[in-house]
């Protein structure tokens, strides 16, 4: 007899017996009882390997009685590794019949996520991760994002995540492998783009390591990587700061082959001023976007916000 998870389907006994995670025939199974067929447009791949779920949880430094926000769930593979370390998961997901199946499936497999009734250690918030408030966590805020994030919207994602989780401590997400390089590249390099600026307005990002093409269903055309996120110890600048920061990056590397005084007049005036204000930050207005650290380019925002408000 296998243990129901929710609408009268059920979850094998291999699956309960032998690991408190997610296999491969387990996966399968679940997926054809939902009737879901992982879709390139929602970028779903879902982990089949446990222990790949557990190397996870254990890089990304998940500490028992931790908040943690988990974005795109799927079928639960990671969430099981999460709640068997003893954390307390909100989980993302956009997928109606996934959203809804996720409790049972945990309550099949760990029944002790759910022994308080009155505080459950998991809450699925059934949103697009792009449209999340800080409402949707309101039941406690998360200090942790581990993540199999979506491979389509990825880097958006984490930006609103990152915007939104103002107390995240740090991280860790699995994506294209492409784009996590881009996450962590450092300036000078020529994966160094709008995406690795602004993510280290946040804090340290780098490559935890690969992941086989092989742990997830279906097997994708691209491989992946680990990225690992440490928060840093105090903000770089107000609010205020990073939205006109974040602005002069866009504009830099959207024009990322010309020089900072041709590519930063959208955003700054004419060329005179721009000239000046990019001068005034001690930065070499013939410098181009990727030369410039984050802090450089925030040296330029406050350096435009003093020429408009002499006061600031």
């Amino acid at each position: 007899m296998g243990v129901r998870a929710g609408s009268g389907r059920r979850v094998s006994d291999a699956a309960r017996e032998t690991s408190a995670l997610l296999g491969p025939a387990q996966v399968r199974e679940l997926a054809e009882r939902l009737g879901v067929s992982p879709t390139k447009k929602l970028g779903q791949n879902f982990v089949i390997d446990p222990n790949t779920v557990r190397k996870i949880v254990r890089l990304a430094d998940v500490r028992r009685g931790e908040c943690v926000v988990e974005v795109g769930p799927g079928l639960g593979s990671l969430t099981l590794g999460l709640t068997e370390a003893g954390a307390e998961v909100t989980a993302v997901e956009i997928d109606h019949r996934l959203a809804a199946e996720l409790p049972a499936t945990v309550a099949a497999l760990q029944p002790a996520v759910f022994a308080d009734a009155d505080r459950p250690r998991l809450r699925v918030v059934r949103s697009d991760a792009l449209e999340v408030t800080a409402a949707d966590f309101a039941g406690g805020a998360p200090t942790l994002l581990v993540a199999n994030l979506p491979y389509n919207v990825s880097v958006p994602i984490l930006m609103h995540l990152l915007e939104l989780l103002r107390e995240l401590r740090g991280g860790l997400v699995m994506v294209q492998a492409e784009v996590g390089h881009r996450i962590a590249a450092q300036p000078g390099s020529k994966e160094y783009g709008s995406p690795s600026a602004k993510a280290a307005w946040y804090g340290r990002w780098s490559i935890a390591g690969a992941v086989s093409r092989r742990i997830f269903w279906p097997v994708p055309g691209v491989d992946s990587v680990l990225v690992r996120y440490e928060r840093r110890e105090s903000p770089l600048g107000t609010e205020a700061e990073r939205r006109l920061t974040f602005d002069i990056v866009g504009a830099a590397f959207a024009q990322r082959r010309k020089m900072l005084r041709q590519a930063l007049q959208p955003v700054l005036g004419a060329f005179d001023r721009t000239v000046g204000i990019i001068a005034d930050a001690g930065v070499n207005p013939e410098a181009r976007a990727e030369q410039l650290a984050i802090d450089e380019f925030l040296a330029i925002a406050r350096a435009a916000a003093r020429l408009t408000d002499p006061a600031a």
